[in-house]
């Protein structure tokens, strides 16, 4: 079975179809001929916010807080290193 790629401006519109109300979503999938799990992941990733969620992020500002979060890590680890070393070296002025 081969994957299939599919641009984000396509997946935006199977999610606005499946979530027209129009078709169920599992109709939605079986007329663009692709699984409905795949298209149900879609619709929580690309779909309408429910009342009192947040905006789904885009696949860019995904990418961003996954960087951001790996430098975050990165940063602190650096700043423990820093920690260590002051107390090391404050030790040996003693």
């Amino acid at each position: 079975m081969s994957q299939r790629s599919y641009t984000d401006e396509y997946k935006r519109d199977a999610v606005r179809l499946a979530t027209s109300g129009e078709k169920s979503v599992a109709q939605t999938a079986r007329d663009l001929n692709m699984s409905a799990d795949t298209l149900y992941t879609w619709v929580r990733l690309f779909g309408p916010a429910k009342e009192g969620e947040p905006e789904p992020l885009s696949p860019d500002e995904r990418t961003e807080l996954l960087r951001l979060r790996r430098e975050n890590k990165r940063l602190q680890e650096e700043r423990d290193i820093l920690k260590k070393a002051v107390g090391i070296f404050s030790k040996e002025l003693r």
